[in-house]
Parts: structure tokens; sequence; C-alpha cells
């Protein structure tokens, strides 16, 4: 699945449509926050403006439908995918006993309980959507655990950036209007997570990339695509 589909997404439906848009100008704000929803759809990686095709495959039908789910099935699966990493890696660094910190190690407990659920709500949605769940991967983490607690600190980091990055970088091409609400979600609890991490590897206020993490990264968030996240976490997967 390309991050390049024109088909239309739910954030961008929702500009399209008068009434929905109106909703959500009073929800948050008035008429200022016209831009703000802009913004939100670039920063998501979605377009700001809705073409007639766009506009067509939006309104229904069941070929459209199959297309919707088969999309967000793909989405889902690929974010799947990321979970199991992140759950492995936690699962792996907290038996190890190498994090001798108490509250760190308590950190890393809470966290792995977190991404246990993720896997076990994003397995019920592909399932949900008549798909079947991505396999787990067979994880290569084993280098990083031995290093020692330093080493698995600063790359749970980059695995809660990168998560937090991912799931923004998707945002905009889901097209169904409720796995948007529980994609952003998790992404919310994803960024706090890079949070807490950066700020125990000592990452400012700096911004930039996504992966360099900061408090916060600046004033929006860094997106990232799916082939930009996938070659990031190739060194995590033996297979």
């Amino acid at each position: 699945m390309s991050d390049t589909d024109t088909e239309s997404g739910a954030l961008a439906r929702l500009q399209d449509d008068p009434t929905s848009r109106k909703r959500f100008l009073r929800m948050v704000g008035g008429a200022g926050a016209t831009g703000a929803l802009g913004l939100l759809i670039a920063a998501c990686g979605g377009s700001d403006t809705m073409t007639p095709a766009a506009t067509t495959a939006a309104a229904g039908g069941g070929g459209q439908a199959a297309s919707a789910r088969r999309n967000d099935l793909a989405i889902v699966n690929y974010a799947l995918t990321l979970e199991y990493l992140e759950a492995d890696f936690y699962r792996q660094a907290v038996m190890s006993g190498q994090i001798k910190d108490r509250a760190v190690a308590d950190l890393a407990k809470r966290i792995a309980e977190t991404e246990r659920s993720h896997v076990e709500a994003l397995e019920a949605t592909a399932k949900n959507l008549g798909g079947a769940p991505a396999a787990m991967p067979t994880t290569k983490f084993d280098d990083i655990i031995a290093a020692g607690p330093t080493k698995i600190v600063r790359t749970a980091a980059v695995v809660e950036n990168l998560g937090a990055a991912a799931y923004l970088g998707q945002a905009g091409r889901i097209r169904s209007k409720e796995i948007l609400a529980a994609a952003l979600s998790i992404h919310s609890v994803e960024a706090r997570h890079a949070a807490a991490l950066n700020k125990l590897v000592g990452h400012g206020f700096k911004g930039g990339a996504p992966l360099e993490g900061s408090i916060p990264d600046g004033p929006f968030a860094k997106a990232m695509t799916m082939e930009q996240v996938l070659a990031r976490v190739k060194p995590f997967i033996a297979s």
C-alpha cells in the first residue's frame, strides 16, 4: 500500500462536508479554526482539497466501500506490525533485567502493557474489516538488549517517536472515521510515550526531523510515510 493513493480519507471528507465542517468548527472555536483543519490535513499527509473524483469515491457504493475496507485493512496491518515490534521489544527489555532503575523499569512495564493492548485492538480491527491480522515478525533486538540500559532506553525513544510519526503519516489516508478516531487515540499515547522517553535520554526543545525527538517536537508533529518507517524498522526484523 503506497502513501501516494488519491482516494479521499476521512479527514478530507470532513473538510469537504459542510455540515460536518461547521460542527467541527463550532467545537474547536468557530471560523478561526478553518485554517487549523487545513493544517491538520496537511500535517497528516492528506490533501487540503477534494477533487471531483475523490468526492465521488467518498459518496459510497459497493466498489468504493470494498476499496475503502482494503485500504484501511492495509493501514491497520501496517500499524499492527509496528505494534508487534514495540510489544516484543518491551517484553524482552523487561524480562532481561537489564534496567536496574526502578522508576525506568516500571515505566517500561507500563508501556509494555499498553503496546500489548494496542496489538489486541488492532488484531480485532483487522478481523472486523473482514481480513486476517498481519503475522507477527521475528524480531532482532538481542544486541540492543545485551548492550544494557542506556542502549535500551535510547532505542525505546527511537521506537516511540517512530510510532507516533507513523500513525500521523497515515491519518490523512484512513477512509473510516471510526478507524481514524482509533488511530489518533493510539497516536496520542505513542506521542506521550515518546515524550517521556525523550526526557530520559536528554532530548530538549529542538524540533527537527521526526526521529530527533524533542519535548515538544516543534509546533507541529512530524509525519513519516509508510516507506520511510518500514526502512527504519528493517534492522529490528529478522524475518
